[in-house]
């Protein structure tokens, strides 16, 4: 009679090895840092796991129905979630944007400098001479705050703790929030023009840039003796070559050259023009010519050049994706550091550049090419050999590196197609020649539609929503922040505005093709 009082006073303790029945993932190891869906800190954090398994409760307490452990129910559902997802996913860890997750802080301000200051940020003076002192600088002020701001939100929505999910490609964000059939009409041919467009237009650029380098070392003799389109194409093999290394952790070397380069030849192009002095004649008041309408457009046209003189949003969720990121470091802190850093650079360079070269040049300062165009007309003969030639040199050099992480992208996407029918990584041999393929043909597009350039306003204006909307809305649609709060307010408040500054530029684009015409020339680049 003593046993079975016995039996009914003994508390109930959940045994450990009842909680540790969670089955293996079934993915390779590097796949437990997902491009696409973070691991959960819960699973591999000595805190919250071996330690929770060990202790024994020192009270009796009711019996579970449960055999999940009582630290995990919260987080229960988004967690198997996630597990799910990873073991649907394994080919993501294949690819080069994601391959390596070692990325940090430092990494990521390399990246973020070399894709977010361009040759294009050269022009800026050419908007100060439509909208004035006042409004040049109050617009380029605004303009660069509201992409900081679009940057912050992109790093913000990278992971979602809800569901355990990483976002590693700008698209797959767009998608996943507003569905594939949108992504394809509203976000896709922006994503892949501000990819594969840009490579094509750093191909005219570094081609022509090295001619004119050799032009300055050797004479112009010596730079005749290559034509314009092997001048494209000695930069285009350059770039090829430097391509083959095989993901973008691993030309994090390469964009700190890049963004070396970058800031020293703006530096170099506004401090000596600042140095050199006004010229004579210089005026600052706004150019008015045509009619009402003509005039509108010319400021529109403004907007946009300051508009497009931030770049590099649709990198910014790829380059977080190389760090590796926990429920205690996340990675939207190292991100947002490296951000910081590189932006305070490129603020650096450009409001200088704007300011300063608007002040040494004013209205005479030439619409193409903007400040590089006016260093080597008005200070050919003032300026020495040297400086030209560095100037010239770090272009060539910039152009050469930024070709490589916006290549990147590209080379993604070509793999995945691959990885998602062969169901396995991509031969080296074959990555090899992807991406020789790729190169040639932006180099191919580049000589044989050279006047692309005259309609890349109108084309810009439909990219613009990719900086300066979309991730206003994408916010609105994840977060869902309270009606009438001001995040609420703020981001639909942008989104609206960025949108119909989108509509207004195309239209100003369309305008400009139509008025001015476009000289079209067929495998004929100048």
């Amino acid at each position: 009679m003593s046993d079975p009082k016995e039996i009914s006073s003994a508390p109930i303790t959940p045994r450990p090895k009842a909680v540790s029945g969670t089955p293996p993932v079934s993915c390779p190891p590097s796949q437990l840092h997902s491009p696409s869906m973070t691991r959960s800190p819960l699973l591999n954090s000595p805190e919250h796991g071996d330690g929770a398994q060990r202790k024994t409760p020192k009270t009796s307490r009711t019996p579970r129905l449960s055999l999940t452990p009582r630290f995990i129910t919260p987080l229960g559902s988004p967690v198997r979630k996630a597990l799910r997802l990873t073991r649907l996913d394994p080919e993501d860890a294949w690819l080069p944007i994601t391959e390596s997750r070692n990325g940090n802080k430092y990494y990521a301000a390399f990246h973020t400098l070399c894709s977010g200051i361009g040759i294009q940020a050269l022009v800026l003076p050419v908007a100060f001479t439509i909208l004035g002192w006042t409004w040049g600088i109050i617009s380029l002020t605004v303009g660069f705050i509201w992409q900081l701001y679009t940057l912050w939100l992109l790093i913000q929505l990278h992971e979602s703790p809800e569901t355990g999910m990483r976002y590693s490609r700008y698209l797959q964000l767009f998608s996943l929030t507003f569905g594939q059939r949108l992504s394809n009409w509203l976000a896709t041919i922006q994503i892949m023009y501000l990819s594969a467009g840009t490579c094509m237009a750093l191909i005219i650029i570094g081609g022509s840039t090295s001619k004119t380098f050799f032009q300055i070392v050797c004479g112009a003799e010596c730079a005749k003796q290559l034509t314009t389109v092997e001048w494209y194409l000695m930069f285009t093999c350059a770039a090829v070559v430097l391509s083959q290394l095989p993901n973008l952790n691993s030309i994090a070397g390469v964009s700190l050259v890049g963004a070396i380069t970058a800031v020293g030849y703006c530096t170099l192009v506004w401090a000596v023009s600042v140095a050199e002095g006004r010229l004579p004649g210089v005026s600052y008041n706004p150019v008015k010519t045509g009619t009402q309408i003509e005039q509108a457009f010319s400021v529109l046209n403004s907007l946009g050049i300051i508009a497009f003189a931030f770049r590099g949003h649709n990198l910014i969720l790829e380059i977080q994706a190389t760090m590796p990121s926990s429920e205690k470091h996340p990675s939207r802190v190292p991100m947002w550091k490296g951000v910081k850093a590189s932006y305070t650079l490129i603020a650096a360079c450009l409001f200088p550049m704007a300011i300063g070269g608007y002040w040494a040049y004013g209205h005479m300062i030439p619409a193409n090419g903007g400040m590089l165009t006016a260093l080597f007309a008005f200070h050919m003969t003032d300026v020495s050999r040297f400086v030209l030639g560095l100037t010239s040199f770090f272009v060539v050099i910039n152009a050469l590196s930024s070709f490589q992480i916006y290549g990147m992208p590209m080379f993604d996407y070509m793999e995945s197609i691959y990885t998602s029918r062969m169901k396995k990584p991509m031969q080296w041999w074959l990555r090899a020649i992807s991406r020789a393929v790729f190169g040639f043909v932006c180099f191919f597009i580049g000589v044989a539609v050279p006047f692309l350039g005259s309609v890349a306003g109108l084309i810009g204006g439909i990219a613009l929503p990719v900086p300066l909307a979309y991730p206003c809305f994408m916010w609105l649609k994840i977060k869902k922040p309270k009606t009438y709060t001001p995040m609420w307010c703020l981001n639909w408040s942008l989104g609206i505005l960025g949108m119909g500054l989108s509509a207004i530029l195309t239209a100003a684009g369309i305008y400009v093709v139509i008025d001015t015409g476009v000289e079209i020339s067929f495998f004929n680049p100048q």
